[in-house]
């Protein structure tokens, strides 16, 4: 049996966040490898362009090739229509019984859960990893609070991260690529190479 570590998201494109969530991750939950999975068709993304599949999975095998335990895997990206967390999981699990999973997610994502399809199915569905955030005094709860909460509503398992995420987006990398700006401090060297060569980003990029 192993551990796996699921990193999930469009990857549009991947970026050194990403990479930092996954290797805390894989070192603080001694887990045996960390999965990254991009999505086929985001149903939350329906608001804007979604760069072509082809592209958003070379630029993560990419950014994987040197890290130690982590795969790509397209699983997500095989199926057909939109594709939602909670199905998700529940397929692994159908086809990987051998393992026990962890739901790998960003601050913002533990916040914003209940308004996922069928919350319920991923939180109670498998461990969850959160990245820590500083609580700020506004609206939301602190972490500890948000995460006590729906482990109790929800039956969860969810646990800490004891990091903070990178302070970098792939909206904000696709803005700055518009405006040719140089993302190589934003994204790994071959995927800031990948990205200028196909001149991804830009108005009428394929």
């Amino acid at each position: 049996m192993g551990k796996i570590g699921i990193m999930g998201g469009t990857f549009d494109p991947v970026h050194n966040g990403h990479l930092y969530l996954g290797r805390q991750a894989y070192v603080e939950y001694g887990l045996d490898r960390i999965w990254y999975m991009p999505t086929g068709q985001p149903p939350h993304k329906k608001d804007h362009h979604v760069t072509d599949v082809t592209h958003r999975c070379r630029m993560l095998e990419l950014a994987l090739e040197k890290e130690e335990g982590f795969v790509f895997s397209d699983f997500e990206v095989r199926r057909d229509g939109y594709t939602y967390t909670a199905q998700t999981l529940a397929l692994l699990k159908e086809a990987y019984p051998e393992h026990e999973f962890y739901f790998i997610l960003g601050a913002d994502s533990l916040y914003e859960i209940e308004g996922w399809y069928h919350p319920e199915l991923v939180i109670g569905a498998v461990n969850i990893l959160a990245a820590s955030r500083e609580y700020d005094g506004g609206s939301h709860r602190p972490m500890e609070e948000q995460i006590a909460y729906l482990n109790e509503k929800y039956g969860g398992h969810i646990q800490m991260l004891h990091c903070r995420e990178v302070d970098i987006s792939s909206e904000e990398i696709r803005e700055m690529a518009a405006r040719g700006k140089p993302v190589d401090t934003c994204v790994p060297e071959k995927v800031a190479d990948y990205i200028r060569s196909h001149k991804l980003y830009q108005e009428g990029e394929s």
